[in-house]
């Protein structure tokens, strides 16, 4: 018996710099990324709040301005896989026989400077050492998990989120705000 097709989705073209020296990768945008066009779309996601508290990406600047502002901070921005099927935006409902990584051997050959990936949330982890990481072959990588922004990871406090992001950042030679 067959499974039913859900939506083929596809991620984002990255948000790249020449001074990128970190790598943040999520899954695949969810439904309202997918609707907006841009990344951590959803009002309830903590990445934007939390980058606002970091580097001063937040919310309150433009999408563009935010952009900006990763770039000149040396964050790239991506999602592991290029394509997906999944119903709805929970990463638990992506269908891994269907899914197929982004370039990532191009990228970094893009980007020799980014030493540090850092996944927002368990599933682009475990996507990336499945779907990448063994023919990237890229020893001088630092791999983190760190907890995931989406409103569905509702087990950890923001607080606890904010501490874990600014860590990672600030040990990957990010300058962060003081906390």
């Amino acid at each position: 018996m067959s499974r039913p097709t859900a939506a083929v989705l596809h991620s984002f073209a990255p948000i790249e710099s020449p001074r990128a020296r970190v790598l943040i990768l999520g899954s695949m945008p969810g439904v309202a990324s997918l609707s907006a066009g841009r990344y951590y779309a959803h009002p309830q996601n903590r990445f934007w709040p939390i980058m606002g508290e970091l580097i001063g990406a937040g919310p309150q600047l433009d999408y563009e301005r935010r952009i900006e502002t990763l770039r000149a901070a040396g964050i790239a921005l991506w999602d592991v896989l290029a394509q997906c099927e999944r119903e709805g935006s929970l990463d638990s409902a992506i269908r891994d026989d269907t899914a197929v990584a982004n370039d990532f051997a191009g990228f970094l050959a893009r980007h020799p400077r980014v030493r540090t990936v850092l996944f927002n949330g368990a599933k682009a982890e475990n996507s990336f050492r499945r779907f990448v990481l063994k023919p990237l072959a890229r020893p001088d990588l630092r791999l983190l998990r760190l907890p995931s922004t989406s409103p569905a990871n509702a087990s950890q406090r923001g607080q606890a989120k904010l501490a874990a992001w600014r860590e990672a950042l600030s040990e990957a030679g990010v300058k962060v705000r003081a906390g």
